[in-house]
């Protein structure tokens, strides 16, 4: 593309957002820039707009629909690059370093609110690190989801004979093929590449444990990724890509999510955001679903923490910079965040919360996740989600989702030749 062509692109999608007037009788606008699009999802935002529009505040909704956040992050650093950046925006993981180092993001907005709210006291240090750049909080973590779930429609089960569910490998596979012979597609799934490589980590983790993956897909390991737990982890992959709809190719996560809902389907393979369409669809966990570690990796939680970020604005905009620390102290208090998880799928990021969560009102699958999460922070168990940009750059994520993709789309794959091209172009991204 030559340099016109690249200009013209980011002209028009800064466009796609108006500048930051509000509404005159506002006490300060805050425009958010979010993938909250599903219908669980957006349930969940809304109730964030409400309380901050409650408080006085403009909220200026910049919803990008596309499941991951890939299309958000390209609108995102095209409006950055206009000099045009939102109030707030929804960055992840590393990410929120990157973008911390480019200075676009404020150190002074939160401080007051980080303190007075006693954020330090409140949150696992693995969540605080994420949020922080240089010691200093640049982002509000919203909520932990975990990764590694697998969602059971238990009447489908039922109609095809099968009476538990799954915990190892080659129970899931046995249940894969009786849910087949029966009619129903085993595994659902949404053939997009964040998707295909959420499969892909549960995988490793079921295959290499925790050290094995962190070696592999945190720390990039060369020999890990290139070895012979690796190897065997493609060989499952392949294996397990035959449970899956062969019309799978471009769909949404959230529309695999309502075959299992509506009973076409027994399984998928999701983060817990997917109980967001259970929930939206009035169904109760542990009755009309069921929701287990993917088998193998019951002591390990994958986790991936939303969390919304500060973009610095001009001193003169006192009202707009209340209105972010508003949001910030919505987002983190105890009435937002029972409310957001439960709307969500996901489990608070509030330590004094997840010890609790059955007085809380929180359901079976919540309660699970929470009590997870808490003995996984002990025992190292806690691990960042690749596919979810908890754990590498975004050069490195895309070099393994190409690799994942292809080898998952190709019916001639060979595990080792794909184990080879995974440490390669890790290597190359790096």
């Amino acid at each position: 593309m030559n340099g016109i062509s690249r200009l013209a692109t980011v002209i028009t999608l800064a466009s796609l957002f108006p500048l930051n007037a509000h509404a005159a009788d506002s006490k300060g606008a805050v425009e958010v820039v979010h993938w909250w699009t599903s219908g669980g999802e957006k349930a969940a935002v809304d109730v964030l707009k409400a309380q901050v529009e409650k408080d006085g505040f403009t909220w200026k909704d910049g919803a990008v629909a596309g499941g991951g956040g890939a299309t958000a992050m390209t609108v995102l650093k095209s409006r950055a690059v206009a000099g045009n950046p939102p109030g707030v925006a929804q960055i992840k993981g590393p990410d929120i370093q990157e973008w911390g180092s480019t200075g676009l993001l404020s150190t002074d907005t939160l401080k007051d609110v980080s303190k007075a709210e006693n954020w330090d006291g409140l949150l696992s240090k693995k969540v605080s690190d994420t949020v922080k750049y240089e010691g200093d909080y640049v982002a509000v973590p919203v909520n932990i989801h975990r990764v590694n779930w697998l969602w059971i429609n238990p009447q489908v089960f039922k109609q095809a004979g099968i009476d538990k569910a799954p915990t190892t490998l080659e129970e899931f596979y046995a249940a894969g093929d009786k849910l087949k012979a029966a009619g129903f597609i085993a595994l659902a799934h949404g053939g997009q590449p964040w998707q295909d490589s959420t499969v892909f980590e549960d995988v490793v983790l079921s295959v290499m444990g925790t050290d094995g993956y962190k070696k592999a897909l945190v720390d990039l390991d060369q020999k890990t990724l290139s070895g012979p737990e690796m190897v065997k982890s493609f060989a499952e992959l392949k294996k397990l890509t035959g449970y899956m709809d062969p019309n799978r190719a471009g769909r949404d996560w959230n529309i695999a999510a309502a075959e299992v809902i509506n009973g076409k389907a027994g399984m998928q393979m999701m983060g817990d955001w997917a109980k967001s369409e259970w929930t939206a669809a009035n169904k109760v966990a542990g009755k009309d679903y069921l929701c287990v570690p993917f088998p193998g990796t019951e002591k390990a939680f994958a986790y991936n923490i939303d969390s919304l970020a500060v973009f610095k604005l001009n001193a003169d905009r006192k009202g707009d910079i209340a209105a972010q620390q508003d949001l910030a102290r919505v987002a983190l208090g105890k009435d937002f965040q029972k409310v957001f998880s439960v709307n969500k799928g996901s489990i608070p990021v509030r330590t004094d919360m997840l010890g609790d969560m059955s007085a809380l009102g929180f359901d079976a699958c919540a309660q699970a996740s929470a009590k997870d999460f808490l003995a996984s922070d002990k025992s190292g168990g806690l691990q960042p989600s690749m596919a979810h940009n908890m754990a590498t750059s975004l050069a490195v994520q895309g070099a393994i989702f190409d690799v994942v993709t292809n080898f998952m789309n190709d019916k001639d794959a060979a595990p080792a030749k794909a184990s080879a091209q995974l440490a390669s172009a890790v290597k190359a991204a790096q």
